[in-house]
């Protein structure tokens, strides 16, 4: 501006003009000629931006994401640039990161609040080296249908494939009605290694080694129980981030009652499956990945069965054990079932019921002690091999989980159970 109000005084030559103020002629020039054409207005400065770039996205191709966007609302750019490429082959997509700022853009974004995670865990991690190695199962946290009842939505999903096998709305996360879906999914998919979950009922117990009757029959069908550390989801991190879009797609603001919602379940875990591309899958959907279990659910329970230098006993209907003329409180999730006792170096004896060790039987004292928790998941017997058909830790899996531990038991681990005598 100071430029353009010396050259309009006319006091010196545009040369003198240029030396003052330190520009070249032809930028000199190019500022006369703006303000002629324009005034005061040309001078502002101007976009650099091209008029045209040949790799802009083309608008039919926006409109297309922009709408598959609206029919998945909580898909991100990776998810929709997939599905696109799947359903349209020769079309050209942008960048994923293209199709990010097309979407804010139009305000279809998004964003997420900062959370503040906590420090690595240090111990080694499980790995998922094959489907059905490690199931995954909780409760998604209730909420109200319109009839103002609860849906308590049960899921169950394979840890190597993130296939969803059951997403079931049950009225109350009691045994009962839990043995039931387990069961339906069992004779649907058969049995896995492994089934890892919190630690909250019907799942556990505060009773010995945490055993609830859901665990014990998990037990006798060959199939170890998992509990992550209280506090810890992270833990189950893939069950848990399923859990987030299933609240999201699923559940939603408008309550339904409760046939409709489940019709929902069942039409979002299809899709779920068979559609929404995974990002630790290669954008590809579980159903590519998953395959049933080779072990079929049995016709008929098979009772537990120990190596032959063990004493075996079966556990009353009130939860006690009777040995060597006294009777030991066991648990009352041992009900009417066989366990086994094995003869240690010191007189005492070993309690296990199936593959896992839950306390020791002090045969001087005559109390029983349980087993610290960490030792019952975290070593192996002496002189006992590993049970078949357990998970092994893959070098090319992904560490998930860590290596999971049961809390103490509140009830049991700091103090001695007393003996009654008949």
């Amino acid at each position: 501006m100071k430029f353009i109000a010396a050259y309009l005084r006319g006091e010196l030559a545009v040369s003198r003009l240029c030396e003052a103020f330190g520009v070249s002629r032809k930028t000199a020039y190019k500022w006369i000629a703006r303000y002629a054409e324009g005034g005061v207005a040309e001078l502002l400065e101007r976009s650099t931006r091209p008029l045209s770039h040949p790799k802009t996205t083309s608008p039919e191709v926006a409109s297309l994401i922009v709408a598959t966007r609206k029919e998945h609302p909580f898909w991100g750019p990776k998810k929709l640039v997939a599905v696109l490429r799947t359903g349209y082959p020769g079309l050209k997509l942008p960048a994923t990161s293209t199709v990010g700022h097309l979407l804010a853009r139009r305000g279809l974004t998004h964003p997420r609040r900062a959370t503040r995670r906590s420090s690595p865990y240090g111990e080694p991690f499980l790995g998922y080296d094959k489907p059905n190695a490690v199931w995954c199962a909780d409760f998604k946290g209730h909420f109200r249908l319109a009839d103002r009842t609860r849906c308590h939505p049960l899921t169950i999903s394979d840890g190597f494939s993130r296939y969803l096998l059951r997403c079931e709305a049950l009225r109350h996360p009691r045994y009962e009605p839990t043995r039931a879906v387990f069961e339906q999914t069992f004779r649907e998919y058969g049995l896995p290694d492994a089934i890892r979950t919190d630690n909250g009922p019907p799942f556990s117990s505060l009773t010995l080694g945490g055993l609830s009757h859901l665990a014990v029959w998990w037990l006798r069908l060959g199939i170890r129980p998992e509990r992550i550390k209280p506090g810890r989801p992270d833990q189950n991190g893939r069950h848990e981030r399923m859990h987030r879009t299933l609240k999201h797609e699923a559940v939603g603001p408008a309550r339904l009652d409760f046939a409709p919602q489940q019709a929902r379940f069942d039409h979002w875990r299809k899709e779920y499956n068979e559609v929404r591309p995974h990002e630790a899958l290669e954008q590809k959907p579980p159903a590519q990945y998953y395959e049933p279990s080779p072990r079929p659910y049995p016709t008929e329970l098979p009772e537990p069965e120990y190596p032959p230098q063990f004493e075996t006993r079966r556990v009353n209907h009130a939860g006690y054990l009777l040995w060597d003329r006294h009777k030991y409180y066991v648990s009352w999730s041992l009900q009417e079932q066989v366990v086994g006792l094995e003869e240690l170096n010191d007189g005492n004896w070993a309690l296990h019921f199936c593959a896992r060790s839950l306390a020791v039987l002090d045969a001087t004292a005559k109390v029983l002690r349980p087993i610290p928790a960490e030792e019952v998941l975290n070593k192996e017997r002496p002189g006992r091999p590993k049970r078949k058909g357990q998970p092994k830790a893959h070098a090319d899996a992904a560490p998930i989980a860590a290596a999971v531990e049961a809390p103490p038991q509140a009830d049991t681990s700091s103090k001695e159970i007393t003996v009654e005598t008949p």
